[in-house]
């Protein structure tokens, strides 16, 4: 079979499983049954099964659990007024008790202690591990070098937040599983299709990220996340490229201009710093990042990056 021919069914293929993922968080209450999912996909039951195992190197049913905890973890840290046994209903589960015996089976502890800080231990002894690592391997001695790329690492990301009606997007967008910064491939993908179609107009398209995890909750290798360019609503894709509407609405805006590695950083100030002052909580709407330079045109090789995080009052 010619190359081009079995890369269009393989993407055909990615389409189909894409509008499961995307089923599944959107429904967690709702009917996730083996037969309601293949039917989204249009496969059989049978088939379904196997070949979404074998696409996204999860059982659909491990899929469905992992979502189910994880959505419901975050619930939790960010979501304080909700008691425990309404996350647990929301993410679908059939009791308070089958929630209690997951959630301690993925984290270790009761849904209370999480809540209550022990994920915020765990991150602080993780985070602690970590840049002690770091430091282990990068003083090797201490030249000026060394110190300047120390200095620049830890250099805390400055932040304006603002809180501000986004607009409703309409985007093309490749979906990516794996860790978050290597989000780029799926990136260059895209643009290698958008270009020839003539849909890059920049600055009046506009390039994003949508993530669907959290990390610090979801194994790096599962991460979701979904390259997307605004396009045209008429827009017609095929296979691996879908469309999407990104929701409008009330957001948290944090702007910053961060170096490579700082991602996450920026992240941790929007949702660690700020959020917990603002007299606001998250929604349920995709969060984003929108990219507002080409960082190899920056004299700093910097992103100038808007950070979107959907969010109502408390």
């Amino acid at each position: 079979m010619p190359y081009d021919r079995r890369e269009k069914l393989r993407q055909e293929y990615v389409r189909r499983i894409n509008r499961v993922l995307d089923y599944v968080r959107e429904n967690l209450a709702g009917d996730l049954r083996l037969e309601t999912l293949a039917r989204v996909a249009n496969f059989s039951p049978f088939h379904f099964h196997r070949i979404f195992h074998g696409m996204t190197g999860e059982t659909l049913n491990a899929f469905i659990r992992r979502v189910r905890v994880e959505t419901a973890a975050a619930k939790l840290l960010h979501s304080p007024k909700l008691s425990i046994t309404r996350v647990s209903v929301d993410c679908g589960y059939s009791s308070s008790s089958s929630f209690a015996r997951e959630f301690r089976e993925a984290f270790g502890m009761s849904a209370t202690q999480f809540r209550d800080g022990g994920f915020a231990l765990q991150r602080k002894m993780r985070q602690a591990d970590r840049k002690i690592g770091e430091d282990a391997a990068s003083l090797t001695a201490y030249d000026e070098e060394t110190i300047q790329e120390l200095r620049r690492r830890y250099a805390m990301v400055e932040m304006k937040v603002d809180v501000k009606e986004m607009p409703e997007m309409h985007v093309a967008y490749i979906r990516h599983i794996g860790p978050y910064n290597q989000i780029g491939g799926a990136f260059g993908k895209l643009m290698q299709w958008a270009g020839p179609r003539g849909l890059l107009r920049f600055p009046e398209t506009k390039m994003l990220g949508v993530y669907y995890d959290n990390p610090e909750i979801t194994e790096e290798s599962k991460l979701q996340s979904s390259a997307c360019i605004t396009v045209p609503e008429d827009t017609k894709v095929k296979g691996e490229v879908g469309t999407m509407t990104i929701p409008g609405g009330l957001f948290g805006v944090g702007h910053v201009e961060i170096n490579q590695d700082q991602f996450g950083e920026a992240w941790d100030k929007l949702m660690g710093e700020w959020l917990p002052e603002s007299g606001y909580q998250p929604d349920d709407r995709p969060c984003y990042e929108l990219y507002l330079n080409d960082p190899k045109q920056h004299p700093e090789g910097k992103f100038i990056v808007d950070i979107c995080e959907p969010v109502k009052p408390m």
